[in-house]
């Protein structure tokens, strides 16, 4: 796809998927700022993928350390191109009920106001050029919503929403929002699971097995180069045949 000269921000990308997306995109000729809450790791990152890499700190609940990243960015390769709103948790595995009001805002608050503020942030500067692509990290789960995963379904079915419509919103201005809905991913967030609520998941995916990272990262890749022109509020599954619509 060749990504020279281009400049990304990826999201909760000192491991797990954002990492894979941070990778290939810099093995692909992107600059990528590995935006990352756990700084120390987000520098280990970085150090790991070398020169194109860029360490920086990042809440993604909060506006100010959006506004923060985007200026380090800025400061480094003169703007940004490309954003992957990947970060994000599981939250507690538990009927909807027995969850502590706070167990479920928390979720709300990264899983979907965090995608929120980075295209809040971002869309400007990338309107005023003519030019953007953005790559929302959703969940199968927030088409079919799993049991005992409440606050993360509606999260993820939040993030579709929101691509839609702001893809609708900046559909004649440069910018393309899509997002990708995986099932269950082989990745670090799967700690924060049961081992029945996994065994769930990966029982509904056709293919009988979880997906890789780098599998994800070859979609979002594809989703933030020049070769996407005619799709946007998109939602592209990646589900081993899970999805049925």
């Amino acid at each position: 796809m060749g990504f020279e000269g281009k400049r990304a921000l990826v999201t909760g990308s000192a491991k797990g998927i954002g990492a894979a997306i941070a990778t290939r995109l810099a093995a692909e000729g992107a600059n990528v700022a590995i935006a990352d809450i756990d700084a120390a790791r987000a520098a280990e990152r970085a150090s790991a993928i070398g020169e194109r890499a860029l360490a920086v700190p990042l809440d993604v609940t909060s506006p100010a350390s959006w506004e923060a990243a985007l200026t380090s960015v800025t400061e480094a390769w003169g703007g940004l191109d490309i954003l992957v709103n990947n970060a994000g948790i599981a939250g507690r595995s538990a009927p909807s009920w027995e969850l502590a009001v706070e167990e479920w805002q928390q979720v709300i608050d990264i899983d979907l106001t965090g995608v929120y503020l980075g295209c809040r942030t971002v869309l400007p500067p990338m309107i005023e050029r003519g030019y953007g692509r953005i790559v929302n990290i959703a969940s199968i789960a927030g088409k079919e919503g799993n049991p005992n995963a409440a606050p993360y379904s509606a999260a993820k079915a939040g993030v579709i929403g929101l691509t839609k419509s702001i893809g609708k919103e900046v559909a004649t201005k440069g910018v393309l929002v899509n997002a990708i809905t995986p099932a269950v991913i082989a990745t670090d967030i799967l700690e924060q699971l049961t081992q029945q609520h996994i065994d769930y998941m990966t029982s509904r995916i056709p293919m009988g097995r979880v997906g890789q990272p780098e599998e994800v990262a070859a979609l979002a890749c594809f989703l933030s180069s020049d070769e996407v022109t005619f799709s946007t509020g998109a939602v592209f599954d990646l589900s081993g045949g899970r999805a049925t619509y």
